[in-house]
Parts: C-alpha cells; sequence; structure tokens
C-alpha cells in the first residue's frame, strides 16, 4: 500500500508538472520559449549564469541560451571561444562556470536568432546599433527585459532605457529588473532578492519564471518607471556614499547620504512620472539596491578612488585603472540629472544630487558632500 501509495503521489506531481508546462506552451501559442542574453559583461554574465540553470530546470523553456558577447582577445584567444570551450568568462566573470547550455555569439543577430525573450544587459549608449540586427531576427511577439542602469534624457526630461528599447524594437513589451544585486556575489549563488517592474501582468510572471531561483529570490510590481528609475539614481547617490568613504567618513554619515538619497528619488520618480507606486521604494529595487550599491559596486568604489585624489583624478582615469574595461553609469547619469533639474527650475528642491554633480563636476570639494 505504501508503494502504491508513493507511486500515486509521483505520478500526481508528474502531471502536476506536465500540466503546467501545458498552459505555458497554451500561452506561448505551442512555442516554448527561448531566451537570448544581449551582454556579456560582469552583470550579464551573472544572469546567464542563472539563466542558463533556470531553463534546463523548468519546463517550456528550449535549452538553449544565447548569449551576446563584443569580440574581444584575451590572451590571443577570442573570448566567444574561451567561454563556448571553457564555460567561463575569464575576463569579466572569472572563476565562475556556465552550464554548457550557455552559447557565446560574437554576432548579435545570431544570438537574438528566434528568441521570444530577449534580455538586455549592455551599456545603454550601444543600444542603436545593437536593436535594429535584433529586430530581425527575434521571434514574432518577443517580450524583452531591461537589466541595464541608466537613463537617458531629451528636452522634456528623463527618457526611460525601457522606452529607448520599446520604440527602437517597434513597439515591443519591455519589462524590468533592479535590485540589490552585485555581480559577483549573484554569480557566487549567495542569496539576494530582485524585482521585475512590468507593464502586462503575464509578462511579469514570464520573466519572474526565468530569473527566480531559490538564491535569486524575483518579486514583481506594475510599475516600470519606479522600478527602473530607482536603479538609475541609486548609482548617483553611491557617488556621495564613496566621497564619504574616501573621506574616512563614518556609518552615521553613510547612513544620512542613503536617507536623503532615498528621499530624492522618490521625488524624482513622482515629479517625472504619474503612477509610481510607493511600494516599489521598499521592494529590493528601492531602498535594498540602494544600501547595497552604497556599500559595494563599481560607483561607490571609484567615487572613494576621486575622494582619496582630493578630487584632481579624472573619471576616465579611475575608471580605466579600476573597471577592467567595464563603464560607469553614476557619473553619467549624474551629469544628465543635474542638467534636467537645472532646466525645469528645481535644483534647489534636490540639494544631495546637486551637491553630487558639483563634486564630481565642478570643482567643489569633496568635503562638501557633508554641506547640503
Amino acid at each position: 500500500l505504501a508503494l502504491a501509495a508513493a507511486a500515486l503521489a509521483a505520478g500526481a506531481e508528474g502531471a502536476r508538472g506536465r500540466a503546467g508546462a501545458s498552459r505555458l506552451l497554451a500561452w506561448r501559442g505551442g512555442r516554448t520559449e527561448k531566451v537570448a542574453v544581449i551582454g556579456s559583461g560582469n552583470w550579464g554574465s551573472a544572469i546567464a549564469k542563472i539563466v542558463g540553470q533556470n531553463v534546463l530546470d523548468k519546463p517550456g523553456f528550449d535549452k538553449e541560451v544565447r548569449m551576446y558577447v563584443y569580440q574581444e582577445k584575451v590572451n590571443g584567444r577570442d573570448l566567444t571561444e574561451i567561454i563556448n570551450t571553457e564555460h567561463e568568462n575569464v575576463k569579466y566573470l572569472k572563476g565562475v562556470k556556465f552550464t554548457e547550455n550557455v552559447v557565446a555569439c560574437a554576432d548579435v543577430g545570431e544570438a537574438a536568432a528566434g528568441a521570444t525573450l530577449l534580455i538586455f544587459v549592455t551599456p545603454h549608449q550601444f543600444l542603436g546599433s545593437l536593436c535594429k540586427p535584433i529586430k530581425g531576427r527575434c521571434a514574432r511577439g518577443a517580450r524583452a527585459c531591461s537589466l541595464i542602469k541608466g537613463i537617458e534624457f531629451d528636452a522634456n526630461g528623463p527618457v526611460l532605457i525601457s522606452d529607448i528599447i520599446k520604440k527602437k524594437m517597434g513597439g515591443m513589451d519591455v519589462s524590468v529588473l533592479m535590485g540589490a544585486n552585485v555581480a559577483n556575489e549573484v554569480a557566487r549563488d549567495e542569496f539576494c532578492e530582485s524585482t521585475v517592474g512590468y507593464r502586462k501582468e503575464a509578462n511579469g510572471r514570464a520573466w519572474q519564471r526565468v530569473f527566480d531561483c531559490p538564491t535569486f529570490r524575483v518579486s514583481k510590481i506594475k510599475d516600470v518607471a519606479g522600478v527602473e528609475l530607482c536603479g538609475a539614481l541609486k548609482n548617483v547617490v553611491a557617488l556621495g556614499a564613496g566621497f564619504c568613504d574616501g573621506l574616512g567618513l563614518g556609518g552615521n554619515t553613510k547612513a544620512a547620504i542613503i536617507r536623503v538619497g532615498l528621499g530624492e528619488t522618490i521625488q524624482f520618480c513622482k515629479m517625472f512620472y504619474g503612477g509610481i507606486k510607493d511600494q516599489t521604494f521598499l521592494e529590493s529595487c528601492g531602498v535594498a539596491d540602494l544600501v547595497t550599491t552604497c556599500f559595494g559596486g563599481r560607483n561607490r568604489k571609484c567615487a572613494e578612488a576621486f575622494a582619496k585624489a582630493g578630487g584632481k583624478s579624472g573619471w576616465d582615469k579611475i575608471e580605466k585603472e579600476m573597471l577592467n574595461g567595464q563603464k560607469l553609469q553614476g557619473t553619467i547619469t549624474a551629469q544628465d540629472v543635474a542638467k534636467v533639474l537645472r532646466k525645469k527650475g528645481v535644483a534647489h528642491k534636490f540639494p544631495l544630487l546637486s551637491k553630487i554633480h558639483q563634486i564630481a563636476f565642478e570643482g567643489a570639494p569633496v568635503t562638501d558632500i557633508v554641506k547640503f
């Protein structure tokens, strides 16, 4: 009887799994989901590791994950060759292995061919050259998710990266993933959380399923703008935290920077966008991401170096010496934020963000970080 009961239970569990896969296939019109990762830096490689394992573990997915890799030579070998033979991005995520189903492609169109789910995780300044070949190769009805922590601005104010992707991809629905996610820690399977911001509930569920796993827990909220702006502005606040570290100031001071920075982030979001949800700022994309970025990450680290040099070392030099070919986002965003706030005549309402820009680009002494 015990054996029979066990067999029945196993059969029921298998039926539930098959039913779940069937529902997913029905929702996609009988197609499996095929995931492509557009970008292969530190964060892109970390997320490819998670997604590569998830598509193997969960039904309803094509088991191959293609990852677009900007071709570089490492010790005389193509980076794509190294990834595809050694299953490791030795330049940007050294010491972490991909599952063998993650395939590096130097051609972005090849990487996106047939994909129903596109993960954009590349510096946003390269989107213009990447989207056109992707648009011609991805599957009809494909959806995208942006992991890009930056923002653009035009004459009217901030422009979301997700909206740029949507426009360049012919109106494609674009969600976002932001959270307290230092890439190296994520890649080492250290427990963390993240947040999907979505416009369409079904797509929010789909992206949650792509990313969520026991060590990378993903919540979702219907607030693309709020989630995305948190991911951009926290890098500016992290510059302020780095200035504090470079000056040798303690935890009390950094806590003040984080508190004021969160308040100005909320104010900025609600000034420029409607429908922002208060709950967004309590998710991983909000206060949690701000905290972890102000204690770790490249923006804080480079700002600390800037402060220790008395503000005399240029950002390009610091970036080149410390980031192994990667780019800072906080400095770019700080300049754009200052420009739009001044044009709107509201810079005085954002004293911390304005002070960070003055120190970083206008010659104000680093010690002024506590004078706002």
